[in-house]
């Protein structure tokens, strides 16, 4: 009978060490695979050339490195790249590289499709198939820096999950995969460069901030009356405002960091003045700040980018109450890898 190989990156160091132990082998090669697989981004046995090749061959009868690939590489005029990323099952999530003069953002996905039904949102469209691996978010993150030291000529500087899928969906592996990208023994990233962006799930922000307060929050709000968020966002019926705001007040308590409401202004939708008086009213009540972001049309033609006007009021309302806010322009619009356009098109 054949033996299933494991998926060596689901193993930890320790288990790895004692593998070669149990095989004559010293321990400290576990150590070495380990560097490989998490600092090196290896992803075949053959590459870790400090290893025998005795070794490389035990452990390629053994186990397998279950690595995603580029399928499909798409540059926008703005200097934005988009990946499809196929997964070892041969499914696709898409990951985004945002330059800046000086920065360089990745946007990762953590699920193949999405668990919600946010009817703005390309993503919601697809059904969820399945929740990202650790190894296959880090993966991405890992990728995009490659990408950007080599077109920009530098590391990533900042990640955030606003990819496909609802990171509070498939908190476990999120947060394992996040644990590898700042650990010294992987891309020793600082936490702080990073954001959880989450449609609102109040007892995962709770328990996030219980257990890894290190990180930035951001919440997709839309509105902060709970007839049209539900309208727009139907999910959020299980999830009312109140209990929203209440996770939100939590967090802040444990992390004293403020939260980031996403805000897109649709017209005639939430570009009304009792619109504005609720998001300011909901943001007085937790240190927090705004980005209101450009609508990228994903083919539902109930959704329009609301009038400058309307912005320039929400600007001024929020400005008004020391609340600070900032206009988002969508980048990487020509190539569909704008917020909410990620919807595996290729």
């Amino acid at each position: 009978m054949t033996e299933v190989k494991k998926d060596i990156r689901r193993c930890s160091k320790e288990e790895i060490c004692s593998f070669f132990v149990s095989h004559n082998a010293p321990s400290f090669h576990g150590n070495q695979v380990y560097e490989w697989l998490w600092q090196k981004a290896a992803i075949d046995f053959e590459q870790m050339t400090n290893l025998s090749k005795a070794h490389r061959a035990l452990l390629d009868k053994h186990f397998i490195i279950n690595h995603t690939n580029i399928a499909k590489v798409q540059i926008s005029d703005d200097g934005t790249i988009k990946n499809a990323v196929r997964l070892y099952d041969d499914k696709v999530v898409e990951s985004v590289l945002i330059p800046a003069k000086t920065r360089s953002t990745a946007c990762v996905s953590s699920q193949v499709g999405c668990s919600l039904d946010c009817t703005f949102c390309a993503t919601s469209q697809l059904k969820r198939m399945r929740n990202l691996n650790p190894d296959e978010i880090f993966d991405q993150v890992t990728m995009l820096n490659k990408q950007s030291l080599e077109h920009f000529e530098r590391p990533l500087s900042n990640i955030v999950f606003m990819g496909m899928g609802e990171p509070m969906m498939n908190y476990p592996n999120v947060m394992k995969a996040i644990d590898k990208i700042t650990s010294p023994e992987g891309m020793g990233m600082s936490p702080k460069r990073i954001t959880v962006s989450t449609s609102g799930i109040p007892k995962m922000i709770v328990k996030m901030a219980d257990e890894y307060p290190r990180f930035k929050l951001a919440v997709s709000l839309h509105s902060a009356i709970e007839e049209t968020r539900n309208q727009i966002m139907p999910f959020s019926t299980s999830f009312p405002l109140t209990d929203l705001q209440d996770s939100i007040r939590y967090w802040f308590s444990k992390t004293k960091t403020r939260v980031t409401y996403e805000y897109v202004v649709w017209k005639n939708i939430n570009d009304s003045k009792a619109e504005i008086d609720a998001l300011v009213r909901f943001c007085k009540k937790t240190p927090s700040k705004v980005n209101l972001i450009e609508y990228n049309p994903v083919g539902n033609d109930q959704f329009n980018q609301a009038d400058d006007d309307a912005i320039n009021q929400y600007v001024a309302a929020l400005e008004k109450s020391h609340i600070p806010v900032t206009i988002r322009r969508s980048r990487g619009k020509d190539i569909d890898a704008a917020c909410g356009q990620l919807a595996n098109k290729t």
